[in-house]
């Protein structure tokens, strides 16, 4: 019996109960998928702290799509799910929470904090899980991971200690982007740069033992207080006579060198300038160059340190100001100019970086990139949309040095203990974790110095860059360095899609760290989606206002409707433009599919009661054995269909197959909703409800066929209202989902252009008589004739064959053929090379009343084409007005000419028509 549908789609309710059902099933386990060619992706790994705003739905979605797409298709497929402990944003919010009881970390101590963090990811960590459940995210949740897991902590220690084997990871000290609010170092990705109106200030530095003075400029006069040379170039003849002589330090008495250096830019201020060793990256590689001191000026919070005299303890923008004073009121202040400048910011905290001179871990990287480039470059990885690919080769070329050290406590201990008496350093002893207070660290520390044999040894305090252990994501997941089965299986993944604003960050990290330590490429292909953006084009940002939480319109309009809305919009390199108008149009989409649905159910009760059941019509071995025949034949509309089926999906496949998103959907929408809907249940109505129980047998099987079809191709998209739908229709016994069921394949047999082709002749006439209604203002449900011309026989003969479903469709009463085209001239009809169909006009209209009407409008067009024409032939007017108006003004009145034309001559047709004297 068939089973009853509600009235009303309520996405909400189908949603989230099968949202639930998939995640307690355990339905995208790894083996519960099929045993043919394996499939695997890692998401990307959400920051713990996080929550899914809707770029991640955009990229959750696409890999979701492409998931059960996979999964669909007789793949062994897994999409493995986890979250990053996002080192830096952890600790801010844990901090944050402690403020409220008036603690800090320091206070606490550091085996506390972590013990405070940890509660913390227990209690609010599982949010992000929550939502990646909403959204249906074919995840298999028993393969979770975090970045601190101890496995994945194991992979870390095994990662860090081959690289510091190999002489790749090393300790120096050198400038390094400093965040005096996080109170680490952070890596040049992690900053951004703004660019502000500051000021140029020019200081005068007095030369010893002479009366001359060189003049340098600076944007940061507090770090003058740490200059240990002036710099001028060799070729400059302003300053040759001083090189080798000293100046004496404003506001410090301390004399520094000045030194000639290719470097120095002469056309920049005026050609010489100071040295801050230990306060800027260039000036960092000139001291060294010319073995110059590096003083720190400033504290971990970017206060003035103890070697800047009278101004120690100051924030360093307010001795800024007290500098400038001071260097004004000694003599030593030339000139100040407004300068506009790129200022370094941390992009998470939004506090202005310091570079500053620290000791660090790093990674070297040249080696290890080119590797990454010749994988890109010989196809083993490949790299979409194709600009990236440039992108990722260019950086790739000119990459520097990793800095990998954070200064916090929350993260991955490095695994390195320095010696308290003589400083050496000594590694863990191997990768082995064991589990303390219920975390893991490393389980084999050196016992003393490999130096000086001292027992008293310190782990370095530092933790690793979060990114360190998010570039090991696809391997440490699966196992890594284990043989596993699942990194024998699984390993390399196929696929990665991220955002382009991490290609550097991540994405160019796994696959340096991947080809280095598995000797395999994490991935074969990487595509990076774009931005999703306000209605207008606008980045979504808190200050504009234009944040669009996807949760909010998940719940007003459905998971599904705003899935497919991102998808639709989804063109490879193209930033999505994001409305809730759009969205509303899709969730009538999936309300199209709903309706139908119900239409088909309630009208298949009226039919089972001739002893045929749903199950007779629509079990799988019946919809395999589709399309049915009708008396020895298949009907034409049952052809088209099919026939259209099978096009279309190849074109999702290959869509789909080259992250042509948008396409895919746009070929599963005008099927579903125009062939399926629109058209193949319209003219199927009259053969569901015929007498003739045979034929209507036929018509219900090919029908129910291909909708459940039509369902499995739209599941990707829309998985909750297909997989609410397909579980109306008869299943095989332990048919547990249609994620796990096969995506469409239809057979080339299927296509049939003859069909197509008598299709698509029928619709054109179908449709030139309903828009020739919509002209005439004709109410488009009242029947009423056409007459109809055939350029050939075989058009004649395929209407007359389906003139009853062309009368259902065109709402026509009757239909005349004519063995002659129809004169334009005698009133408005519809023509084209195959055809003339015109709705004889005097049967239907108000002859007098429109006369009147057009008569009206014609004088008024008449009014304003003799004041334009006035207004263009003043000659005061045109000498005076600027062109654009003009050119404006002359395009208005040819279009109010064009109109005046045409109301013209419909108002003779009209006339002939009233006087009798027309053809039709």
């Amino acid at each position: 019996m068939a089973r009853e549908i509600p009235k009303g789609y309520e996405p909400q309710l189908i949603e989230k109960r099968w949202a639930q059902h998939w995640v307690d099933s355990g339905l995208f386990r790894a083996e519960e998928s099929a045993n043919g060619p394996v499939f695997c992706i890692v998401i990307p790994p959400p920051n713990v702290t996080g929550y899914i705003h809707i770029g991640h739905m955009l990229e959750h979605t696409q890999i979701d799509v492409l998931t059960r797409w996979h999964r669909m298709r007789g793949e062994r497929t897994l999409w493995l799910p986890g979250m990053d402990h996002a080192g830096i944003s952890t600790q801010v919010v844990v901090e944050r929470e402690l403020a409220k009881e008036n603690l800090t970390r320091q206070q606490l101590g550091r085996v506390e904090f972590e013990k405070r963090a940890w509660e913390w990811k227990a209690k609010s960590g599982g949010n992000i899980k929550k939502q990646m459940m909403r959204l249906g995210d074919s995840v298999d949740w028993s393969r979770e991971k975090f970045t601190l897991d101890p496995p994945l902590y194991r992979a870390v220690l095994e990662a860090f200690l081959r690289l510091y084997r190999e002489g790749l990871i090393y300790r120096g000290r050198y400038i390094v982007n400093w965040c005096p609010r996080c109170m680490t170092a952070l890596s040049d990705l992690e900053v951004v740069h703004e660019e502000r109106q500051g000021n140029l200030w020019y200081l005068r530095y007095p030369v010893v033992g002479t009366k001359e003075s060189i003049v340098v400029a600076t944007t940061r006069p507090e770090t003058m207080l740490g200059d240990t040379g002036v710099a001028v170039h060799p070729e400059e003849e302003r300053y040759k006579h001083l090189i080798g002589k000293k100046v004496l330090l404003p506001l410090m008495n301390r004399e520094i060198p000045i030194v000639a250096d290719e470097a120095v830019e002469r056309e920049f201020g005026t050609g010489a300038v100071k040295i801050t060793p230990a306060h800027d990256p260039n000036d960092f590689e000139l001291g060294r160059r010319h073995k110059l001191p590096e003083i720190d000026l400033m504290t971990e919070d970017a206060h003035m340190s103890a070697n800047t005299g009278v101004y120690a303890g100051m924030d360093r923008f307010d001795a800024r100001k007290r500098i400038v004073e001071d260097l004004k009121a000694q003599g030593f202040l030339e000139r100040v100019e407004n300068h506009s400048h790129a200022v370094s910011i941390c992009d998470r905290c939004k506090t202005v970086i310091e570079p500053r001179i620290s000791t660090q871990w790093f990674c070297k990287m040249n080696s290890m990139a080119a590797k990454a480039m010749e994988a890109v470059e010989n196809g083993k990885i490949s790299i979409a949309p194709e600009n990236q690919r440039k992108i990722f080769l260019d950086w790739m070329a000119n990459i520097r040095d990793w800095c990998i050290s954070r200064q916090l406590w929350w993260g991955h201990r490095i695994p390195i203990w320095h010696c308290l008496e003589c400083f050496e350093m000594m590694p863990a002893l191997n990768s082995d974790v064991e589990m303390i207070d219920g975390h893991a660290r490393a389980a084999s520390p050196p016992t003393k110095c490999d130096h000086c044999g001292n027992d008293k040894l310190g782990q370095d305090p530092d933790v690793l860059d979060t990114w360190f252990s998010s570039g090991l994501w696809p391997f440490s997941t699966l196992g890594w360095p284990d043989e596993t089965d699942d990194l024998r299986n699984f390993y390399p993944t196929q696929l990665l899609i991220s955002g382009y604003d991490i290609l550097f960050f991540w994405d160019a990290r796994m696959v340096m760290l991947g080809l280095h330590l598995t000797g395999r490429a994490p991935f074969s292909e990487l595509y990076l989606h774009a931005l999703v953006r306000d209605e207008h084009g606008q980045k979504m940002s808190k200050m504009r206002g234009n944040v669009v939480d996807p949760l909010d319109w998940m719940e007003k309009h459905g998971t599904d409707a705003l899935r497919f809305t991102l998808m639709i919009k989804a063109a490879p390199g193209t930033d999505i433009s994001l409305s809730e108008d759009g969205v509303l149009g899709y969730r009538a989409f999936a309300n199209k599919i709903w309706n139908a649905a119900r239409f088909l159910f309630v009208n298949l009760e009226k039919f089972e009661a001739g002893k045929d059941t749903l199950e007779d019509l629509a079990s799988p071995s019946s919809r395999a054995a589709a399309p049915y025949k009708s008396a020895g034949e298949l009907p034409l509309v049952d052809r088209w269909i099919f026939s259209r089926f099978a096009r279309i999906v190849p074109r999702v496949n290959d869509a789909l197959r080259e992250f042509r998103f948008h396409e895919a959907a746009h070929e599963i929408y005008h099927f579903f909703w125009g062939d399926f809907c629109d058209w193949y249940i319209e003219w199927c109505k009259p053969r569901l409800n015929s007498e003739d129980r045979e034929a209507a047998r036929v018509a219900w099987r090919n029908i129910l066929s291909m909708f459940e079809a039509a369902l499995r191709l739209l599941h990707p998209f829309m998985p909750f209202l297909t997989e609410e739908l397909w579980h109306q229709l008869p299943q095989t016994d332990g048919a547990r989902s249609i994620a796990l069921a096969q995506f469409p394949t239809p057979t080339a047999a299927w296509i049939d252009e003859s069909a197509e082709r008598d299709m698509t002749q029928l619709q054109e006439i179908i449709a030139a008589a309903r828009n020739l209604r919509a002209e005439l203002k004709l109410d488009p449900r009242k029947p009423m004739e056409a007459n109809f011309f055939a350029a050939s026989a075989n058009l004649r003969t395929l209407i007359e064959a389906n003139i009853g479903t062309v009368k259902q469709f065109a709402a026509l009463s009757a239909v005349s053929f004519l063995d002659a085209r129809m004169n334009p001239g005698d009133g408005p009809l519809r023509s084209t090379s195959e055809f003339d169909i015109r709705i004889p006009y005097e049967t239907v209209a108000d002859i007098p009343g429109e006369l009147a009407a057009l008569r009206k409008e014609k004088e008024r067009l008449e009014g304003i084409v003799t004041s334009q024409e006035k207004q263009l032939g003043n000659p005061i007017f045109t000498s005076k007005a600027p062109p654009a108006v003009i050119a404006k003004l002359q395009e208005s009145l040819a279009e109010r000419k064009a109109e005046h034309g045409k109301i013209t001559q419909r108002i003779s047709q009209l006339d002939r028509t009233a006087r009798g004297t027309s053809p039709v």
